[in-house]
């Protein structure tokens, strides 16, 4: 899959009325997605895991960054060069705040196929933690084709996802409501593989977010190759 195909999701004109809602929830929830979720052992193992795998001085995406802790952050001390995105202008601005050795920009993942950030090969690593959650299911295989392309050859992606058999699904979420999409975890696999990315390795976390009606999840991390 290359970067050009995302031009043929059948839901590709339809892009920002689709988001618009979701980035409107998540400038209305700014600083209480911290306090929400103080807990992120999962995401800081994958953090440290790709922090450790690439070279000093690595160029890594952050796509769907939020406020930049603790990722970008966690990224960013360790020595790389991070450029987070995110749709939400209030996130956007709490990136920059928290974390203003990184590179921070408004953008959709679908707008990094114009070559906004670089082209084919931009970036040595990638961080996209619980962002493709975001999208429909149908979009999602296109969002990793292109993640795929804007990668160097062997260059990793760290990936979250909530585990379940759901598909642009919508949930109450910190007073607001958004959609999420996810897998069963065999059918994550397939789907990064199809992509065109290996598995290195994966770990399982139960979670339940604070100050928050949402249930409890199985949060899956995933650390992929491409090849």
């Amino acid at each position: 899959m290359s970067a050009t195909s995302y031009d043929e999701y059948e839901g590709l004109n339809r892009l920002a009325l689709d988001r618009a809602g979701q980035a409107e929830a998540f400038d209305v929830i700014g600083e209480r997605y911290d306090d929400a979720f103080p807990h992120k052992e999962g995401q800081l193992a994958s953090g440290a895991w790709l922090a450790g795998a690439l070279p000093a001085g690595s160029r890594i995406l952050d796509a769907g960054c939020g406020t930049g802790v603790p990722s970008a952050r966690q990224l960013s001390d360790a020595g790389h060069r991070v450029v987070g995105i995110d749709l939400s202008p209030s996130m956007v601005k709490l990136a920059r705040d928290n974390v203003p050795d990184a590179e921070f920009h408004r953008l959709d993942i679908a707008d990094l196929r114009g070559g906004r950030l670089g082209g084919r090969g931009s970036f040595d690593g990638i961080a996209a933690f619980f962002s493709l959650l975001m999208l429909p299911r149908a979009e999602i295989p296109y969002a990793l084709g292109l993640l795929h392309d804007l990668l160097r050859p062997d260059g990793l992606l760290a990936l979250s996802m909530v585990e379940g058999d759901v598909d642009d699904f919508t949930i109450p979420f910190l007073g607001t409501s958004v959609r999420v999409s996810g897998y069963l975890r065999d059918d994550l696999r397939r789907v990064v593989g199809d992509a065109g990315f290996e598995v290195l390795g994966e770990d399982a976390y139960a979670y339940a977010p604070s100050s928050t009606d949402v249930p409890p999840e199985i949060q899956l991390f995933l650390h992929l190759r491409r090849v």
